[in-house]
């Protein structure tokens, strides 16, 4: 089992926004589909977060494909990034997104809502490739990487199990929020200004209401 792409990405996240320590993603990882199968909740995707609560005990596995990890681990994203790994890559960063958000949510007592989950997940996922695609290249990032997030990105409606509508309003207003932080990132070709810095760290401790009235703004 390959973990170093989210060994990477989870201390990237950490970085970005300026986490404490949390739990080892990769503790916590399934890649056998017949192990996902007998918790009764699989679905058919690469990547899934089970999460069980038990009176005041919250237990967390994460799901991703042996296959994606294999491939990552041939094609190492933090080596480049290309259309040959990328799609893994988003794969991978989504459910250390899940994992990590999950977790620290948890340690502050606060509820997460599924629409929260997945529209921060949007963000990580255009947050992450941005930072690693300006860390190998000139500092530029491709406009169509947003359009390949947001605009081409399309949703498996049986992965989604019926909410499709929930991932279609989360990846909206993803991309609205990202286009705002492209926006910021353009002032400053090498590096991370601070105000770059600064909004993505409050809008990753918003809950669900506040990070909606928070990119309504940006309209």
């Amino acid at each position: 089992m390959n973990c170093a792409t989210l060994t990477s990405l989870q201390s990237a996240m950490a970085e970005i926004y300026d986490l404490p320590v949390t739990p080892d993603v990769c503790d916590f990882l399934l890649t056998d589909p017949a192990r996902l199968a007998r918790t009764g909740v699989a679905r058919p995707a690469d990547e899934q977060l089970i999460v069980a609560e038990e009176g005041d005990t919250l237990s967390m596995a994460l799901y991703i494909d042996a296959a994606v990890l294999e491939r990552l681990g041939r094609h190492d994203p933090f080596a480049g990034l290309t259309h040959e790994n990328l799609a893994d890559y988003l794969t991978a960063a989504e459910g250390v997104s899940h994992f990590v958000y999950v977790a620290w949510n948890t340690g502050h007592d606060k509820p997460v809502t599924l629409l929260e989950l997945e529209l921060q997940a949007e963000v990580d996922k255009y947050v992450l490739c941005v930072w690693l695609l300006r860390a190998q290249g000139d500092g530029r990032v491709p406009r169509e990487l947003h359009r390949a997030l947001f605009e081409r990105a399309r949703v498996d409606p049986v992965a989604a199990a019926g909410r499709i509508g929930m991932y279609h309003t989360a990846s909206r207003y993803a991309a609205r929020f990202c286009g705002h932080v492209a926006t910021l990132l353009e002032r400053k070709r090498h590096g991370v200004t601070r105000d770059v810095l600064a909004e993505l760290r409050r809008f990753y401790r918003f809950g669900n209401v506040r990070k909606l009235r928070h990119i309504a703004r940006y309209a």
